[in-house]
């Protein structure tokens, strides 16, 4: 049985499975660090804008639902918990534990997406958007739509990180169910944990330069 997982997954270029894993995991991070860069320049973006204009910042923050925000950053930090129970629990051959703790991740990925929808159609109603289409009358400063532009930004470019990990993550449950992994092969299984991991770390750091400013 091992022996045929072995040899299924194991690309004919690598000398054993544990090359393969460490070849991916090392692709993995690479591609993890690109990411870093690509919301590293917003991160850049917000600190240059924020120091030009630290009044209207905070002014414009309040306008934001913390208990929305503080929901949604309990429910990732849950989803980065089960994500790595699955890796757990496939590292010890329990892949129906596996495969539900996938299933509670997605499930926990839907519930951000769907209070940040609520949180964005709230923002559409009241006319606070992104640069000129900003209609919004009831915030002090100058240039508001400026700080919309980067909530929008930032949390609208995470939110499309977490809906494609949603996809690979409803992939590998797919392939978990049919009995794919095991505690020999489980590589796809990791390198969407670091994945969604990330996305996670993500949104600790946006939550409070968001949401919390003052």
């Amino acid at each position: 049985m091992s022996n045929h997982t072995h040899a299924t997954h194991l690309a004919h270029h690598f000398a054993d499975e544990e090359q393969q894993r460490e070849s991916a995991k090392m692709g993995m991070w690479v591609f993890l660090l690109t990411e870093i860069l690509l919301f590293g320049g917003l991160f850049v973006f917000y600190a240059i804008y924020r120091s030009w204009h630290p009044d209207m910042f905070y002014n414009a923050h309040l306008q934001l639902d913390v208990v929305m925000g503080t929901i949604n950053t309990v429910v990732l930090i849950t989803s980065s918990i089960t994500i790595a129970l699955a890796i757990r629990s496939m590292q010890v051959d329990e892949q129906k534990k596996a495969v539900i703790f996938l299933i509670i991740t997605v499930l926990l990925a839907a519930t951000f997406m769907v209070i940040k929808y609520f949180e964005y159609s709230h923002k559409f109603e009241l006319g606070q958007l992104p640069g000129k289409f900003y209609t919004f009358k009831g915030i002090q400063g100058s240039n508001p739509h400026i700080f919309f532009s980067v909530y929008f930004a930032m949390t609208g470019l995470h939110g499309l990180h977490v809906l494609i990990g949603m996809g690979v993550i409803l992939w590998v449950i797919r392939r978990a169910a049919r009995g794919e992994f095991s505690s020999e092969y489980y590589t796809p299984v990791e390198m969407t944990g670091l994945y969604w991991h990330l996305v996670d770390l993500i949104w600790i750091f946006l939550f409070p330069l968001l949401y919390l400013i003052g």
